[in-house]
């Protein structure tokens, strides 16, 4: 499975290996999300930053409604269907499994999502999401946080 990562806390007082770490995210602010393969490496780099993003495992429709939406092409324009199939040489439903499966990095294809501020907002960005607040792992509600913030 890929996961959706969301910058959920600001720069203000942030370690420089914890920024430097966000910077290689591609979470350079608040309500930038990414979609990131789940390997090792992505899962030390999110470990790192935990107390400044949440992340969790995201849907198929969800990540259509978000390329949809709010994609934005590497070399500017708007993520289109054909775009995207023009350039990962894959129809639509195979590069959405592909990218879902962790057989293909997005962000080769388009720059990190800027969403909106999620709708209801957050209870707090300073308490763990097992305990009601937006950091850390969310599992699968990962999903509803994106469709809030879309």
């Amino acid at each position: 499975m890929a996961w959706a990562v969301v910058r959920v806390r600001g720069k203000v007082g942030v370690r420089g290996e914890i920024e430097e770490t966000l910077k290689r995210l591609m979470l350079t602010r608040v309500n930038h999300a990414v979609v990131v393969p789940e390997t090792p490496s992505y899962e030390g780099m999110i470990r790192k930053a935990k107390d400044y993003i949440t992340w969790g495992e995201i849907e198929k429709g969800v990540l259509e409604e978000m390329i949809l939406r709010r994609g934005e092409l590497r070399g500017g324009g708007k993520a289109e269907r054909e775009e995207l199939e023009k350039r990962s040489g894959m129809k639509w439903d195979k590069l959405l499994d592909a990218v879902v499966k962790n057989r293909v990095k997005l962000h080769e294809y388009l720059k990190p999502f800027r969403l909106h501020p999620p709708r209801k907002g957050y209870r707090s960005i300073k308490t763990p999401y097992k305990l009601g607040g937006a950091l850390g792992y969310r599992g699968k509600d990962i999903n509803e946080l994106l469709r809030r913030m879309i």
